[in-house]
């Protein structure tokens, strides 16, 4: 146990320093040592989270914060990782359309929160960037998923995820799937304002909002 807390400290600590070799290098070795791959993305997220605190004191800049995205893409497509969270005898609980809204090309927040989501055992359908509200209710009527995740880091993207709940309002979506938006810029209001279940400024406590919807639903709650 204290290795396991030692070896998670000198990942966060790479993260925070951007160095990607070593990274990756302690995260294989994490995984060998018995470290779970939800606790992994959770200690990666603390060192993303020491990134982002540096770019708001402009210590770091944008180019660091898309190295920050790199060495977390990385991790996740570790050969270990894949295998212990896209197991095929692992039931998943619940099904998830995932994009970032049209006009943003922004992926680092949307990465981190599958991430999450898959090692909690969440079926994604990852749509990619820049999608239109016709791509998000194609895919909703082609997977029929519980749950809609947009993502976006823009401001103005306020309005373009409120377009699509309201497009899937007129389609007669709405009803058949909960929707949560993810944005450091979001607050209860915007979200309120979107027509959104849930938001989340953090991927970790969004997949959290996912669960206990899923929870939820089991419970009859729906």
């Amino acid at each position: 146990m204290t290795d396991n807390v030692q070896i998670k400290e000198e990942i966060i600590n790479a993260v925070a320093e951007l160095d990607e070799d070593k990274v990756i290098q302690l995260a294989e070795k994490a995984l060998r040592e018995g470290v779970m791959p939800e606790e992994l993305l959770s200690t990666v997220n603390q060192g993303m989270l020491i990134v982002g605190q540096r770019y708001e004191e402009k210590t770091y800049f944008i180019a660091d914060l898309i190295m920050a995205g790199v060495i977390f893409k990385e991790v996740l497509g570790l050969k270990r990782m894949q295998e212990l969270f896209h197991s095929k005898n692992k039931k998943k609980i619940g099904k998830i359309v995932l994009g970032t809204v049209c006009g943003d090309l922004h992926d680092i927040g949307k990465d981190i929160f599958r991430g999450f989501a898959e090692t909690n055992k969440f079926e994604v359908i990852d749509i990619g960037v820049d999608v239109p509200k016709e791509a998000f209710l194609k895919k909703i009527q082609e997977h029929k998923p519980d749950i809609l995740g947009m993502s976006g880091i823009l401001t103005y993207t306020v309005d373009t995820m409120k377009e699509v709940v309201d497009a899937l309002k007129e389609a007669g979506l709405r009803e058949t799937v909960k929707v949560i938006v993810g944005g450091s810029h979001l607050t209860a209001s915007t979200a309120d304002y979107i027509g959104a279940d849930g938001f989340a400024t953090d991927a970790y406590e969004g997949v959290k909002i996912c669960l206990r919807w899923m929870e939820s639903a089991l419970e009859g709650g729906g």
